[in-house]
């Protein structure tokens, strides 16, 4: 029987999307969910909601806050973290490149998060990412020319515009059979539910809760 399925929507520029992504690889396979990954941009998204910037930038109070959790997660998930000098890095190209990534998706989208929110490397810059892609084992020169061809700039704009009929707001956010869990500490939550549905098509009762 076919594995449940997990959409994992993430903008490389969304610190969250950083957890949830060095995250995601090891939960969902020890619940048996297989997981898509959904790259888009974040920034059509907020300026539909008036914004220009990240709301970490517009509002100091939240973003303060933001920071020091960050700083807390990574310690209780054993992540390595260095605050980037520039937040939010511009994600376009990286975005791009996760869009024609193919089976190597998973291996590069924790790549390049850890090289923006780990290493404080500039994402945007495309020999960085030819050397990111190339050190994970991918054709770099490759990978970063197919980025820029018309059909994968096309994927990416469909993918945002996807994430905005879904009603997504921010990042991360996964969707299970139709179900929007937002926030990187809902993602044991949306692995549960992916579970769940697939145990009701089968026409098993749902996991029994403590």
């Amino acid at each position: 029987m076919p594995a449940p399925v997990l959409d994992f929507w993430f903008d490389f520029a969304s610190t969250y999307s950083y957890l949830a992504a060095m995250r995601i690889g090891t939960l969902a396979q020890d619940a048996g969910v297989r997981v898509r990954f959904r790259p888009f941009l974040l920034g059509p998204i907020f300026k539909a909601q008036g914004w220009n910037t990240s709301p970490f930038n517009l509002y100091p109070a939240k973003g303060r806050n933001m920071w020091r959790d960050l700083e807390r997660l990574c310690e209780k998930h054993r992540l390595p973290w260095r605050r980037p000098t520039v937040f939010p890095r511009n994600s376009l190209l990286a975005a791009r490149v996760a869009c024609c990534a193919g089976t190597a998706i998973s291996t590069l989208t924790r790549a390049i998060f850890g090289a923006n929110f780990a290493d404080d490397r500039d994402i945007a810059d495309p020999a960085v990412l030819r050397e990111i892609i190339d050190s994970s084992g991918a054709d770099g020169r490759r990978l970063v020319d197919l980025a820029q061809t018309p059909e994968v700039k096309a994927q990416l704009r469909a993918n945002t515009a996807e994430a905005q009929r879904l009603g997504i707001f921010g990042a991360p956010d996964f969707v299970a059979d139709g179900e929007l869990f937002f926030g990187q500490d809902r993602l044991e939550d949306a692995i549960a539910w992916a579970q769940r549905s697939e145990r009701f098509k089968r026409g098993f009762p749902p996991p029994t809760v403590p």
